[in-house]
């Protein structure tokens, strides 16, 4: 019998740098209709914004009352979904207005989400991915996500690119590229050589796909810089 050999991993090739509010503990990023969204973390700092990417202005924002501790978001037939880290609490707002217009609620923690226009994925920091319905915001199934017989655990932030879920890798410089029909991981993206200020930065975390623009932009909580990357092949 022969081993198997984990994923392949490849660097992050970086494209493009734009500005980032370094105050910014990133929770949760994605792109809709060429628009930037982003949300935030931290008791009394949490939020949702809309940032151009250019300059990395904040051009609309509304806060999360404590005790919420916002975590990620994703965007679905004009309603925006964010989820809060251990309230159990998902908040659902309309678009562009940031109004919110529902409450719903999911036993454990709540960490990053994505969907594929259909369906919404949501990370809970374990190695298993929920499949949530956007209509009815119950879970469908669950996800696991493995690199051979290995489970891979601490999924957080995640963006569908290209037909897979990416999800960061929490507390790592690593994104996960996982097949959603099974769970597979069929590659990483290595972005420890990122220039963040270590000092003062936190771990690698947000990522959007621009399909207007067919980018993909990364950064980390309260990192000063967003980089467009390299889509790696198939």
């Amino acid at each position: 019998m022969f081993a198997q050999q984990p994923a392949p991993k490849v660097p992050a090739k970086i494209i493009r740098t734009f500005p980032h509010d370094a105050q910014s503990f990133t929770q949760g990023l994605e792109f809709s209709g060429g628009t930037l969204w982003e949300s935030t973390g931290m008791v009394g700092r949490s939020g949702i914004r809309k940032v151009q990417l250019e300059t990395g202005k904040v051009l609309q924002e509304l806060r999360l009352s404590p005790p919420y501790f916002g975590e990620g978001i994703t965007i679905v037939a004009g309603k925006l979904f964010q989820l809060t880290w251990q309230h159990q609490t998902g908040l659902v707002y309309e678009l562009p207005s940031l109004k919110m217009v529902k409450q719903f609620s999911y036993p454990g923690e709540g960490w990053g989400l994505t969907n594929d226009g259909k369906q919404i994925y949501m990370s809970d920091g374990t190695a298993q991915l929920r499949v949530i319905d956007p209509a009815t915001q119950r879970e469908v199934r669950r996800i696991n996500v493995h690199d051979g017989a290995r489970p891979v655990a601490n999924l957080n932030e995640l963006e569908w690119v290209r037909g897979e879920i990416y999800a960061n890798i929490w507390m790592t410089d690593t994104i996960a590229r996982i097949r959603p029909l099974d769970g597979t991981v069929i590659g990483y993206i290595d972005c420890a050589h990122l220039p963040r200020d270590r000092e003062f930065a936190d771990v690698l975390n947000g990522i959007a796909y621009d399909p207007v623009g067919r980018r993909l932009i990364v950064t980390g909580k309260q990192w000063a810089r967003m980089y467009e990357i390299a889509i790696p092949k198939p």
